[in-house]
């Protein structure tokens, strides 16, 4: 399966840079991939090498091989398992060392931190059961710190320590405090800590351990070697604060930059906001595409708090743009060509305006009205994340769908079936409302829900889908489509692997609708994200089409959309749709259609905000930032992307 990527567009020329300029600002080398999987694919190559390595040495003792837990590490452990039955590695030399576990907690739980690891690699490879050193979490309270004191002898020294880091700079289960001499120890779990870990307990915080057991930060760096990984755009933030911030307890893998043999492993996404990508003319000759000419531009106007067309040469020669200047000036020329692409970026037709000039505009004028087809990969990302624009589409004409990639049950609580179940007694319908209540009550924390209860969850979020769809006028009979993929289907936070099944569901509907237009979500978060897959699912699905001769899809134009937590940097932007203050309430009252995703949302992030919060703060921002830079002032603005 492929996996997508943002195209590149201009960036810094690498190919003969010094090793000490291209790293000149940070303080951990930072290495950079397209994607989780080729990042993955070379820390793998580097295991491989190190314990290669160490056999051709002849040591008297087996290599010792320190593993972290969680999701960051699935696909580098799916490869290191393909590796060793292609035969290219052997793991009967290697000693393994977890680095935490819930504490306390069985071997056997399916919550287990060290289950997962050893479903997804140790089960699979020839390493000897006595070489596997994972933190055990049955040991008795009143022995557990003379058993860590002994596991932290046995685990000083690794020859390499391979390490994800978590979205506030954990490693293993240091959190914001920990010292950086800390040794392993059980320590007492934090309550955002124990909200992330809720996921992996259906998101009931009640039987989420209070506690862990983990290796300290002494422990880590007393280790040969030491590679950090990050996966996706959630994990910028805390990969520009590791790899270029100072030394901070609060941000405990930042301890780390004091390691002498160290390197961050990255894709692109996650190491967006470093500065080789946010601003590469201030590390070296960069590729002026018009693109990173406009994110020059921007990034110049929020540096110095000037609109666009107030931008003068001073602010360019002192901000490191005289390569821009020297290759595409004058000033004054730059700041009108990047002022006028980003004036046409706005539209109030996103389908096209009819019998209007469209040289200058995003959208074709014809044909017009359009086949719009917006997939939503759960069934309130569409209006969270492009309301505005599908109300606009609809209310201008144009025959729109949408298709709710997966069913989102896992996203209702158990409590609203109960009410919407306790509302069809009322109502002298069937009545299993204490059937479903027993039901409730006999599922157990980390095993899958029961389908008979999944499939009440579906049916609400269906329902309120097609309420919000009515609400501005689209035919929930005709146009909204229920895909319900099959990699969503595992009742479980932890998903399917996506198959043929899923892009043949989505080849299906495109070939019936034959859309102009295709909107998708363009949210690269982890690797494994609902997101992710739904769109990677539905690129290859018209890859797939366009192999099979479907020579019509060369004139669909597809846009990308994002959620409720992120927006495009304006220096991508290919369509910008502003919306009135009476578009942002009718997009509002849309996002409220969906009721069981209101204040007891089970997996509802860090932001204690209700989406329809989220969504408005996003689009207003928007719009104040196209103000800032000197374009018209709005209430909100939507944002797309064009995939090309």
């Amino acid at each position: 399966m492929k996996h997508f990527s943002l195209p590149k567009d201009g960036g810094l020329i690498e190919g003969n840079l010094p090793k000490g300029i291209l790293h000149s600002h940070e303080k951990i080398t930072a290495e950079i991939f397209d994607d989780a999987t080729n990042g993955s694919e070379s820390v793998a190559q580097v295991i491989i090498k190190a314990i290669s390595d160490h056999e051709k040495a002849s040591l008297p003792r087996a290599f010792k091989l320190g593993l972290t837990t969680g999701v960051t590490p699935s696909i580098l452990y799916r490869r290191l398992a393909d590796l060793y039955h292609d035969g290219e590695v052997s793991f009967a030399n290697v000693e393994v060392y977890s680095i935490d576990e819930y504490y306390p907690c069985d071997k056997d739980s399916a919550q287990s931190r060290n289950n997962r690891l050893h479903k997804e690699f140790l089960d699979l490879v020839d390493i000897k059961p006595e070489n596997i050193h994972i933190p055990d979490g049955t040991v008795p309270e009143n022995r557990v710190s003379d058993y860590c004191v002994e596991f932290d002898k046995i685990a000083n020294g690794l020859d390499l320590l391979v390490i994800g880091v978590g979205e506030g700079g954990q490693v293993g289960f240091n959190e914001a405090g920990t010292s950086e001499k800390s040794r392993t120890r059980v320590v007492p779990l934090s309550y955002q800590s124990r909200k992330t870990q809720a996921r992996n307990f259906n998101g009931d915080m009640s039987v989420t351990p209070r506690s862990a057991i983990t290796m300290g930060i002494g422990t880590m760096m007393s280790s040969h070697r030491i590679i950090l990984m990050a996966w996706g755009e959630d994990k910028a933030g805390v990969v520009r604060a590791i790899v270029e911030g100072n030394i901070e307890p609060a941000c405990p893998a930042s301890y780390l930059q004091k390691h002498d043999n160290i390197s961050f492993y990255t894709d692109e996404m996650s190491a967006s906001l470093l500065t080789r990508l946010v601003a590469p003319w201030t590390v070296g000759p960069c590729d002026w595409t018009p693109k990173l000419i406009r994110k020059a531009v921007v990034w110049l106007c929020e540096k110095v708090h000037k609109p666009i067309l107030k931008l003068s040469q001073k602010d360019y020669l002192e901000n490191s743009l005289g390569e821009l200047l020297e290759l595409y000036g004058p000033y004054d020329k730059i700041n009108i060509d990047v002022f006028n692409e980003l004036q046409h970026t706005i539209t109030g037709w996103p389908g096209g305006k009819p019998d209007a000039d469209d040289s200058t505009r995003p959208v074709k004028s014809t044909p017009f009205p359009k086949r719009v087809l917006i997939f939503s990969p759960h069934p309130d990302d569409d209006v969270i994340s492009m309301g505005g624009t599908f109300i606009r589409l609809v209310h201008q004409g144009h025959d729109v769908h949408v298709a709710y990639e997966t069913s989102g049950d896992l996203a209702v609580h158990d409590d609203v079936v109960l009410q919407h179940l306790d509302a069809a007694r009322q109502l002298g319908f069937e009545d299993r409302f204490n059937e479903i209540k027993a039901v409730i009550a006999s599922k157990r924390p980390g095993e899958p829900e029961p389908k008979e209860l999944l499939a009440l969850k579906a049916a609400i979020r269906r329902s309120e889908a097609r309420g919000a769809d009515r609400s501005f006028g689209l035919n929930d009979e005709t146009n909204v489509h229920f895909l319900n993929l099959p990699f969503y289907e595992s009742g479980g936070v932890t998903k399917l692997p996506r198959t043929q099944a899923d892009i043949d569901i989505i080849k299906e509907l495109i070939l019936k609708l034959r859309p102009d237009q295709i909107y998708m979500a363009g949210d690269l978060a982890d690797p494994h994200g609902t997101h992710r897959v739904c769109t990677e699912a539905a690129l290859e699905a018209i890859e797939q089409l366009k192999e099979e001769g479907n020579d019509w899809l060369e004139n669909t134009t597809i846009w990308l959309y994002r959620g409720a937590w992120m927006e495009w940097e304006l220096w991508r932007v290919d369509m910008a749709v502003p919306l009135s203050p009476d578009e942002v309430v009718e997009k509002r009252h849309a996002i409220f259609r969906h009721l069981s995703q209101k204040d007891i949302v089970p997996f509802p992030g860090d932001d204690p905000r209700e989406f329809w919060q989220r969504a408005e703060e996003r689009t207003q921002n928007t719009a104040r930032l196209y103000d800032e830079l000197g374009m018209a002032e709005y209430q909100a603005i939507e944002v797309f992307l064009r995939l090309k």
